[in-house]
């Protein structure tokens, strides 16, 4: 048996540590008036925190699972519920065909920029598109991530690379109470990925990779690419006996294969190829199917120009404006040819020798 290997993790914080860590979330003046209250709320985090309250609220797992009297938490079968429930809508003939458009870029007039991005315009294009094909668009901003308040996609924590069993399908890895990690957006995220027939990525380049938005979200899917639909069969995080499973064989399932992609990269001065190129090797990794050579788009707006006038650049370029609902066009066709079962891959029957 490979044991977990330890050693990395730093002690828990005492009392007076996790004191001013608290209270940093409180240093405005205005909450002086409560600050007896304030003390006790924190007196109740610091137990909770102690010990390692994750998920409070349990109730037994049931005979769906592999061990129905797990205490499984509430809120992460709240969630699987949901996915469920939304696959089936997504499977059924009889619905309409729905797109996920995500606007990767972090910049919204909001918050500190004072000014939408350009990104967010490109998702109204292609939205406009969609809708005029009778197509259901569900508008994913991940720009809110730096303008709503407590709004949280917390970081992976790589579970997979201690094996691929521990990464439960959804991340059961949030909401952690007793460390303060809630509000976490992905269980609704996953849920809109699961819901569409295809999605849509756009995003400028930061220092030629994806912002940091749209890097946490594409992490977090890292379950949805061989993930543990049953937290039980691992009895919640227990690294030993995933690592039995992975090593008894396990077959990587990939959740949300099948639907279709189109992707928008944009940039200033370098770095859209190799974002394209990235985030394409990514969503076929994950099953997902390219809508033709016109869905994967990479272009330069105001090329070498001053920022400042990046908006007045975007507007000139007509052609530009015309690629971004080609793709929209071209995610519409894919998604119809698919659900109507005219569509498959020149490699749908090939099976990898290495699923990993």
């Amino acid at each position: 048996m490979t044991e977990p290997r330890k050693g990395q993790a730093p002690a828990v914080l005492k009392r007076d540590e996790f004191h001013l860590e608290f209270r940093r979330s409180f240093i405005d003046p205005t909450f002086a008036a409560v600050e007896a209250d304030i003390a006790r709320v924190e007196q109740v985090a610091w137990e909770n925190y102690i010990n390692g309250n994750k998920s409070p609220v349990t109730a037994k797992a049931g005979p769906e699972f592999q061990d129905p009297d797990y205490d499984l938490s509430t809120e992460w079968k709240a969630t699987r519920d949901s996915l469920l429930a939304a696959e089936t809508v997504q499977k059924n003939p009889a619905t309409k065909s729905r797109v996920l458009l995500i606007c990767g870029s972090a910049r919204n007039d909001g918050s500190c920029p004072g000014e939408m991005s350009k990104t967010y315009r490109m998702v109204k294009l292609a939205a406009a598109t969609l809708a005029a094909s009778d197509v259901e668009v569900d508008l994913l901003d991940l720009s809110l991530l730096t303008s709503g308040y407590d709004q949280h996609i917390y970081p992976c924590k790589g579970c997979v690379s201690t094996a691929m069993p521990l990464c439960h399908w959804p991340c059961s890895c949030y909401p952690n109470h007793g460390q303060r990690q809630t509000n976490d957006w992905m269980a609704e995220i996953y849920e809109k990925w699961v819901a569409a027939h295809a999605v849509i990525i756009m995003t400028p380049v930061y220092w030629y990779q994806t912002p940091g938005v749209l890097k946490l979200m594409i992490d977090r899917l890292v379950c949805a690419d061989g993930g543990n639909p049953d937290p039980t069969s691992t009895h919640g995080k227990d690294a030993e006996k995933a690592k039995q499973l992975e090593l008894q064989g396990w077959p990587y399932p990939k959740h949300l294969a099948g639907r279709a992609y189109g992707l928008v990269v944009h940039g200033d001065v370098a770095g859209v190829e190799g974002v394209r190129r990235g985030l394409s090797d990514w969503l076929d990794w994950m099953g997902l199917v390219d809508a033709g050579a016109l869905s994967r788009l990479d272009r330069f707006v105001g090329y070498y120009e001053s920022y400042a006038e990046s908006h007045l650049a975007l507007d000139q370029d007509l052609a530009l404006q015309q690629e971004v609902r080609n793709v929209a066009s071209a995610v519409v066709n894919a998604v119809a040819e698919i659900r109507t079962g005219n569509f498959a891959p020149p490699d749908a029957e090939l099976h990898r020798p290495r699923p990993k």
